[in-house]
């Protein structure tokens, strides 16, 4: 039995669930997100607590199992709470500033880089060397600060570029001088 399809889901109260021909509808304070339930795999809603079961043990239906309890599960963190994403940057020069809902980048390059975010999506920049991206999908939010990321990705010898908070940059040594 899957071990992530097993695990029973705490529903919130400010999170309603409606479930209509296969997909299942997530909305709370935050907005609202649409899930694909797979055939094969039903739910049961008791006291606020949902559990997951599958038909039979066919290989497509195991794998769907874990896969449709983690994406429910994401959907009511993100209705509820959301997500966020840090990214730092760091270089000489480097920064990043609002320009209304959109992100202005400078990495080096001999020009700025506009960033426009998708719909669910916002930035934020408490200061000019940090970008928040926010929004109630993880998928979405992962999507975006992996786009953000791959524009100026750190190297390996000064550490310069954009890097997600928290990750470690293994160091190069650079090159040696004379024999």
């Amino acid at each position: 039995m899957s071990r992530v399809g097993k695990k029973p889901i705490t529903v919130p109260n400010n999170v309603q669930l409606n479930f209509t021909d296969g997909i299942l509808t997530v909305k709370g304070p935050k907005g609202t997100q649409v899930v694909p339930i797979a055939d094969g795999i039903s739910f049961n809603n008791e006291n606020g607590t949902l559990t997951f079961q599958r038909a039979n043990d066919d290989k497509k239906v195991r794998a769907l199992h874990g896969l449709s309890r983690a994406l429910t599960f994401n959907a009511i963190e993100g209705v509820s709470n959301g997500f966020q994403r840090n990214l730092t940057i760091e270089g000489v020069g480097f920064k990043a500033e609002m320009r209304g809902q959109k992100l202005l980048l400078t990495l080096g390059f001999s020009h700025p880089i506009l960033v426009i975010p998708p719909s669910g999506v916002e930035f934020a920049t408490p200061t000019p060397t940090s970008v928040q991206v926010k929004g109630i999908s993880k998928h979405d939010v992962g999507e975006v600060a992996a786009k953000i990321r791959s524009i100026r990705p750190p190297e390996p010898y000064k550490g310069k570029g954009v890097r997600y908070e928290g990750e470690y940059i293994r160091r190069k040594a650079g090159k040696s001088a004379g024999k």
